[in-house]
């Protein structure tokens, strides 16, 4: 009896440590950042997520892997085996993750390296067989709620806003390698980058039942398909479902991908810098958000946001490009590029003619005018201004970038853009026309598609005017000078008609002190009722040369806007006449004959800025409040309420605060420069900006008169717009807008150049050099002697070579000098 009592003491012993050892069957991972949980206790999953102090995983199904097959899920949290850990320095390795059915198994090793900035996860996974699943989560990541984080950046530029999953089961599926989650109320930031050499790498984020947000990233041999049925079709976000992708192959044998999660700081990261006289938080909220939603993928660049029903892409909206000026995030950049790759190769018919939208249906299609990528014509009519837009985009992207290497791959598909439109002047005086001889057709011809403009359409012959101008320029540069002369002799001839009075064929109403919207082919004018963009891109893109015109148009808007008390320029001052727009936008105002459209926002702030810059910002601040009221998540706004329209939140939106960004404080990335040409109020003045310009980080002073570009070495300060460029132990100062070099500086130290003169016949400048200097001065007269002085005495007399070049390379004695360049009589 004694002995029996004993052994089962033992056992029990053995039982009970076994049993405390499986319930301690976990580990925790952590660096500087971040601290994770690992269960490996019968089952392999992460159970637990801190970042910067901030959990956002607290569950026993927080991270972990699976496949499903005919509707059943087999992963990670219930295992074959038990699995094993193995701790090597700063490296863990958990193998024997095995999981499956009877005819398959799936087999797992997890591998942690960790250092200081990151936590790298390997998973090696092999099938035993090749298997047709459903779906593959390679992991899952399960955050505790949907509203852990605000969004996650894309790799190519694009934004997850969990906003925008307002209710359960709402599924949003990409093709992305790189998330970055954020919460800026936090200010944490979590960047997880998944390295699959060979493989292809999608990620879709879904609001769960229980409201939390469950990230999954699929590895697949072929890129991840759609799946597609009579309702999803292109669909990339699916309301009540989460089945985004289509059943794929997962090949037998063994794969391996890299999953690198990494903290960042919000503010460090995306920050834009010290804002006076507006609010620099909603400035900041509105460019991470609303300007990126209309990135539906990493193909696919548009203006109307991905949750929209039938998520449309416009062609037609010359603006794409441009908001990456503001969103100022190279992803943005470079993701676009390749969105623009994916339009030349598919939206361009073989005669030239660019298709004006892509949506996720076709039901927006004129019928059996769409191709199996999804771009199409629409339904209201041949909407003209996708062929020049696509070449302002194509061109403004190359300003930001200054790949020329891309453009130049982008050069003959262009041409055939802008030749196929060009030929449609058929009366050869440099007006294009539409494929509606008269607005009777009831079909439109451009993006305010439910109005019938036609024939000769001053809204898309003024668009074009501005691809003529940019692409002529990338021409020259591109070397194609027949080409160059070609487009620039065009341009001439279209400004020329556009600026006549309509009694001469031209689009000025002199009765109605404005731009006229369309003539049709008997001559009759259409739309004189002050259709804003129209005249607003005749000012804006430099179309209409007459300052007491300029003035005549703006001041006559500004004191309606005023009587009417509207916050934001509507598409129209009064309303059409009948029958020249779709039935139902009358009566006046609805819709696109009179209500508020945001998208127009940048041409309308730089008009103005010109001109009247406390106008400009004056309805800056209104969008920035409207957006404090409802975060402009709508299409549009009501003429009458001003109350907010529309199921969709178009990235169109963010433009006015684009416009803030490129026209009020100028900020102009250029193809050979970064261009500041401001035109700012006192109360912005103290403003202090952070711009990334290509591989650098800029610092932007604005000051009432004083300006001055930084990148950590370099520094040109001026009381007026120059531009500003760097490489390594080099700074060029171009003067005012001029895109050719003025003043060459090359230095090992740190050096701060003030321009104080720069008139051609004398160069005055202050510096503050840490070490030598030597500068080499452009555009003087050749062959000309020029007299050199420091701190008001002459030190020598050069001349200029026969390029009008000139190098000075003076032994200065002090860090401070004022330094004179003049020309000797």
């Amino acid at each position: 009896m004694p002995f029996k009592k004993s052994y089962f003491n033992l056992i029990y012993l053995v039982f009970a440590f076994w049993s405390t050892a499986a319930l301690a069957a976990e580990i925790k991972i952590s660096n500087p950042k971040m601290t994770m949980v690992l269960n490996y206790s019968g089952k392999a999953s992460i159970t637990s997520l801190v970042v910067n102090g901030q959990k956002v995983i607290s569950s026993a199904d927080g991270v972990f892997t699976s496949v499903n097959i005919n509707g059943i899920t087999y992963s990670s949290l219930h295992l074959k085996k038990t699995p094993v850990l193995l701790k090597t320095g700063n490296v863990y390795k958990l193998s024997n993750i095995s999981y499956g059915n009877k005819s398959f198994t799936i087999t797992e090793n997890w591998i942690f390296t960790i250092n200081d900035k990151a936590i790298r996860w390997t998973i090696e996974r092999s099938s035993n067989k090749p298997l047709r699943v459903d779906e593959s989560a390679a992991p899952v990541f399960n955050f505790d709620n949907i509203n852990t984080w605000e969004g996650a950046y894309q790799g190519y530029g694009g934004l997850a806003w969990f906003y925008l999953f307002n209710e359960k089961l709402c599924t949003y599926g990409v093709h992305t390698r790189s998330s970055d989650f954020w919460n800026s109320k936090t200010g944490n930031g979590l960047n997880i980058t998944v390295a699959a050499p060979g493989k292809n790498v999608a990620m879709k984020y879904s609001r769960t039942a229980d409201d939390k947000l469950a990230y999954t990233i699929s590895v697949s041999n072929n890129e991840m398909a759609l799946k597609r049925d009579s309702d999803t079709q292109r669909r990339r976000f699916l309301r009540g479902r989460t089945d985004v992708w289509a059943p794929f192959n997962l090949a037998a044998g063994p794969g391996s991908q890299s999953i690198t999660l990494s903290y960042f700081n919000f503010d460090e990261k995306y920050g834009r810098g010290k804002f006076s006289g507006v609010d620099g938080a909603k400035v900041g909220a509105v460019l991470n958000t609303i300007a990126r939603i209309g990135v539906i993928d990493s193909l696919h660049f548009g203006g109307n946001s991905w949750a929209t029903p039938y998520g449309p892409i416009c062609l037609h909206e010359q603006y794409i490009a441009q908001l990456g000026l503001a969103i100022n995030d190279a992803k943005y950049l470079k993701g676009d590029e390749t969105c623009l790759d994916y339009y030349r190769d598919h939206a361009i018919k073989p005669d030239g003619r660019v298709y004006p939208r892509w949506a996720y249906t076709n039901e927006d299609a004129m019928p059996s005018q769409f191709n199996s990528d999804g771009f199409y014509e629409a339904q209201w009519g041949v909407l003209m201004d996708s062929n020049p837009d696509l070449v302002i985009n194509v061109a403004d992207l190359y300003d930001m970038t200054g790949d020329k290497i891309w453009v130049k791959q982008h050069q003959l598909s262009c041409e055939k853009a802008l030749d196929w439109i060009l030929k449609r002047d058929s009366n050869n005086n440099g007006l294009v026309e539409m494929m509606t001889d008269n607005h009777t057709q009831k079909r439109s011809s451009d993006w305010i598609d439910i109005v019938w403009a036609s024939y000769e359409n001053a809204f898309v012959n003024a668009k074009l005017y501005h691809a003529l101008v940019k692409w002529a320029d990338i021409e020259q540069q591109l070397n194609n000078d027949a080409k160059a002369t070609y487009y620039k002799n065009f341009a001439a001839k279209l400004k020329e008609s556009f600026n006549k009075p309509t009694a001469d064929g031209g689009f000025w109403d002199q009765e109605k002190s404005c731009y006229a919207y369309w003539i049709d082919k008997d001559k009759s004018v259409h739309g004189r009722n002050m259709v804003t963009p129209v005249n607003f891109m005749a000012i804006a893109y430099d179309i209409c040369n007459n300052d007491a015109r300029k003035q005549t148009i703006l001041d006559n808007i500004e004191m309606q806007m005023q009587q009417e008390k509207l916050f934001f320029w509507p598409l129209c001052m009064t309303t059409y006449l009948p029958g020249e727009a779709k039935e139902y936008q009358y009566p006046f105002p609805s819709y696109e004959n009179g209500d508020l459209f945001l998208s127009w926002g940048a041409i309308a702030v730089k008009a103005y800025a010109e001109y009247k810059p406390a106008l400009a910002l004056k309805y800056v601040r209104n969008v920035l409040e409207q957006y404090g009221k409802d975060g402009l998540a709508f299409q549009r706004y009501g003429r009458i309420k001003q109350d907010g329209l529309g199921d969709d939140i178009l990235s169109g939106n963010s433009l006015a605060i684009v416009g803030l960004y490129q026209a009020i404080y100028g900020i102009n990335p250029l193809y050979n420069r970064f261009y500041l040409n401001p035109h700012i109020t006192p109360e912005l003045a103290g403003t202090v900006l952070n711009y990334r310009y290509r591989d650098k980080k800029l610092t932007i002073n604005l000051d009432n008169d004083n300006y001055a570009v930084a990148d950590g070495k370099f520094k040109v300060n001026a009381k007026q717009s120059f531009g500003f460029n760097s490489t390594k132990g080099q700074l060029s100062y171009f003067n005012g807008g001029s895109p050719a070099v003025a003043l060459n500086a090359a230095s090992a130290g740190n050096l701060t150049i003030n321009i104080k003169n720069w008139d051609g016949d004398k160069m005055e400048w202050h510096q503050q050099a840490a070490k030598p200097v030597t500068y080499v001065l452009h555009q003087l007269n050749p062959n000309t002697d020029y007299s050199f002085a420091v701190n008001g005495k002459q030190a020598e007399v050069l001349k200029s070579d026969l390029n009008g070049e000139l190098k000075i390379a003076y032994k200065f004695g002090a860090a401070n000098e004022d330094m004179m360049l003049s020309k000797l009589n």
